[in-house]
């Protein structure tokens, strides 16, 4: 008989593809004629992104920059964590963060949203930060990764390792 036939539900960033955009908005902010004189600047500290600016304006004009970057390399903007903009001495800051792994919580409403919706016989087992749904048919995994997609979650998931 057919054996049982499985994927992961994974939420991961290219850290590659963020650097590149990360790259591409500090230089596009440092030869934009609006942020010149400013001080404007985009950097990664540790794990988290900075930007600097002079102004509130000037920090969310920085943010829209970056996410135009991300979009346009193929990172969906519910994977990144931005705060909001904050004074610090004589400048705004804004620090974001780029969310990778499924949380706990978020694990339990996909799964109980899978053996809900997904059709019948389809299994679904939180392992660590990511989750792995088996079935005997293909059919049904091709299902449920349609209603996952359907789902207007707050993550952004990735399919892997179907098998």
């Amino acid at each position: 008989m057919a054996s049982e036939s499985s994927f992961d539900v994974v939420s991961k960033v290219d850290r590659q593809e963020a650097d590149n955009a990360l790259n591409q908005a500090a230089k596009e902010i440092n030869s934009r004629y609006d942020f010149r004189g400013t001080d404007a600047s985009i950097a990664w500290t540790g794990e988290a992104i900075q930007m600097k600016a002079v102004s509130e304006d000037r920090v969310k004009a920085i943010l829209d920059v970056f996410q135009s970057k991300l979009v346009k390399r193929g990172i969906s903007l519910k994977s990144l964590d931005d705060g909001e903009p904050y004074p610090s001495g004589k400048e705004y800051r804004i620090d974001a963060s780029l969310k990778e792994g499924i949380d706990k919580d978020n694990a339990k409403k996909i799964s109980k949203y899978i053996r809900d919706e997904g059709p019948k016989g389809v299994k679904s087992q939180i392992q660590g930060e990511e989750l792995r749904v088996s079935s005997k048919k293909r059919d049904d995994l091709q299902e449920v990764i349609s209603l996952l997609k359907g789902k207007d979650l707050d993550l952004d998931l990735q399919f892997v390792n179907y098998r």
